[in-house]
């Protein structure tokens, strides 16, 4: 009896591995996919840009320094929120610590993107903010999309300088650099990264015809935030 609770311990712990290593798998090819969809975007010109998915208590990561064209998801970056990748692995993107960062602040984050999409980051570079313009601002979380403030890329504070302006939020502008979306997925961070572009062009075009863009205030974003969690609640 005691043979037969064993075998059946190890066929168990056996179906468990190959789970993990099925799923392992299907997350870096989800990565690459997330990565190439950015660059056919027009997201992540010249390799800029990087994507990265919760996995465990660490993340798997895009390398640094290889162009997506040539990613395969074995060239994807297993590693710790400390910052040490499994032995053997590739560079891992030189932004992995804002990645690190929000994945240890907000549980709720299970994918990461981050574009340097042309709109965003002009707007990005004069150091503005999306404000509630239109109400599609909400889906970021709050009553605007905050530009955090400038720090070289890299750098443990732009990790701290992005993590403060994405309190109450799940997207933000980099001052003078481009823009970081998460959320539950990574085509749900994707998405996101594409409607805060998607903003930013409606806003720039605005400004640019010199119109005086009407702000919702505070009691109307909140009544768009509460639509918006119920129409969540009711698409599961």
């Amino acid at each position: 009896m005691s043979f037969v609770r064993r075998k059946s311990a190890r066929r168990k712990s056996g179906h468990g591995k190959a789970d993990r290593e099925k799923s392992e798998r299907e997350l870096r090819a989800s990565v690459v996919a997330t990565a190439l969809a950015m660059e056919r975007a027009g997201f992540a010109v010249a390799k800029s840009g990087n994507v990265s998915c919760r996995f465990g208590s660490g993340m798997l990561i895009t390398p640094s320094g290889l162009p997506y064209a040539a990613t395969k998801p074995a060239d994807v970056v297993a590693m710790d929120l400390d910052g040490h990748a499994a032995a053997g692995a590739r560079e891992p993107s030189s932004e992995w610590r804002f990645h690190a960062a929000i994945y240890r602040a907000r549980p709720e984050a299970q994918a990461v993107v981050h574009t340097h999409s042309p709109q965003a980051t002009a707007l990005s570079c004069a150091h503005r903010a999306i404000p509630a313009f239109h109400y599609t601002v909400a889906l970021a979380g709050g009553n605007d999309i905050r530009c955090a403030e400038y720090a070289t890329f890299g750098t443990q504070e732009l990790a701290d300088n992005a993590l403060r302006a994405l309190a109450g939020r799940r997207a933000v502008l980099l001052a003078n650099h481009g823009v970081i979306a998460f959320d539950a997925s990574l085509a749900a961070a994707l998405a996101l990264a594409e409607e805060v572009e998607s903003l930013a062009t409606r806003y720039l075009a605005m400004l640019a015809a010199g119109l005086e863009p009407v702000i919702l205030d505070e009691a109307e974003m909140q009544r768009v935030n509460g639509q918006f969690a119920r129409y969540k609640r009711f698409d599961g």
